[in-house]
């Protein structure tokens, strides 16, 4: 693409006051080359984060990369919203999450999140058919062939572009509906894995545009027999990636905050938490080894190993990850520094499973 000498363009995007799930926004300027993206602002009356008579909002770049849309010297541009004072705004949510991992560093903690969303072409998922319904679920997960996949261009160039723009992307799949899809970031450290999810988000969302389909994140885009659309968390410290007693403590942790948790994981948490679908219940909770029908999975190779990480599986595809990393460390990191006050959780009864075969 051309563009003037001297300058390169910088796409600042941030994260707006949209209720009940925020949205990314975004908007360019033209810096010149050798220079980092400067603090700059925008209207936020526009965006739900001000009023009219004191709209202005401060824009901080807090993770540039690659821009692999516009290619060449441009770059993205990931900013913190902060207030005209240099406070951070209500809706900031990483400043409290950079807290709260500087605060438990010594446990040195990791998250690898796997991000579902689905792909819609108009009012109905993409690869549905215009009147009724397709095929069960169960031939579409990891599905090959033009009956069970719809959407695979759009995937491979976000995944391409994720890597292009140096996001710790660690992979892509088909998921259990048609239309729905999945990509990993991790496991790296927070808020490093929040920022590369909402830039990933973001270039999901773009790339998207070429090809006039949109990617929602509700967690239940489609009401019936039908997954829901997640995004499981998984989460490990130094000690739990040394031994498996850690790994148990946390996920009694996590139960113990049950309630906190599910209150912070997603708008529509008790649409896609029903006890099906390969989920529990957002009412109770249990953990438990390879149990996909759990609040809180071990995999199968941590308890072989007796070590390694657990995987909360309520957050939903439309939490802020810098909520949810920042819970999830509070809550374990917290527990492990007064082990004298833990109790143990009460596991929930099981959940039925369905879905992925």
């Amino acid at each position: 693409m051309h563009m003037t000498t001297g300058v390169y363009q910088a796409e600042y995007i941030w994260i707006d006051g949209t209720q009940p799930t925020s949205k990314l926004r975004a908007k360019g300027r033209a810096v010149a080359l050798g220079k980092e993206p400067p603090i700059w602002g925008f209207d936020g009356s526009s965006t739900g984060q001000a009023p009219g008579d004191r709209s202005d909002c401060v824009l901080k770049p807090v993770f540039v990369c690659p821009d692999p849309v516009r290619g060449g010297d441009n770059k993205l541009v990931l900013c913190e919203v902060l207030l005209t004072d240099m406070t951070p705004h209500p809706t900031n949510t990483r400043a409290t999450c950079v807290a709260t991992a500087k605060k438990y560093a010594s446990f040195d903690t990791w998250f690898g999140i796997e991000q579902e969303y689905t792909f819609f072409s108009g009012s109905r998922p993409l690869g549905f058919p215009e009147k009724g319904f397709p095929a069960p679920q169960g031939g579409y997960y990891c599905g090959i062939g033009a009956d069970e996949v719809f959407g695979r261009d759009v995937v491979e160039e976000h995944f391409a572009a994720c890597i292009t723009a140096g996001l710790s992307i660690a992979g892509i799949n088909a998921e259990v509906m048609p239309g729905q899809w999945e990509f990993q970031i991790g496991a790296i450290g927070t808020p490093d894995v929040a920022d590369q999810l909402w830039v990933a988000r973001y270039l999901l969302y773009r790339i998207a545009e070429k090809y006039g389909i949109s990617a929602t994140l509700y967690p239940k885009p489609v009401r019936g027999d039908w997954n829901g659309a997640g995004a499981h968390t998984n989460f490990s410290t130094r000690q739990m990636r040394n031994a498996y007693e850690p790994c148990v403590a946390a996920a009694e942790a996590l139960g113990r905050k049950h309630d906190l948790h599910i209150a912070n994981y997603g708008f529509g948490i008790e649409e896609r938490l029903t006890g099906f679908h390969e989920t529990a219940s957002y009412k109770t909770f249990k953990y438990g080894v390879s149990d996909r029908g759990a609040s809180v999975r071990i995999p199968w190779q941590v308890a072989k190993e007796r070590k390694g990480y657990i995987e909360d599986r309520r957050p939903c595809a439309n939490m802020d990850p810098y909520v949810v990393t920042r819970l999830i460390i509070d809550t374990v990191c917290g527990a492990a520094s007064e082990p004298a006050k833990a109790a143990p959780a009460t596991k929930g009864a099981p959940a039925v499973k369905r879905g992925r075969r």
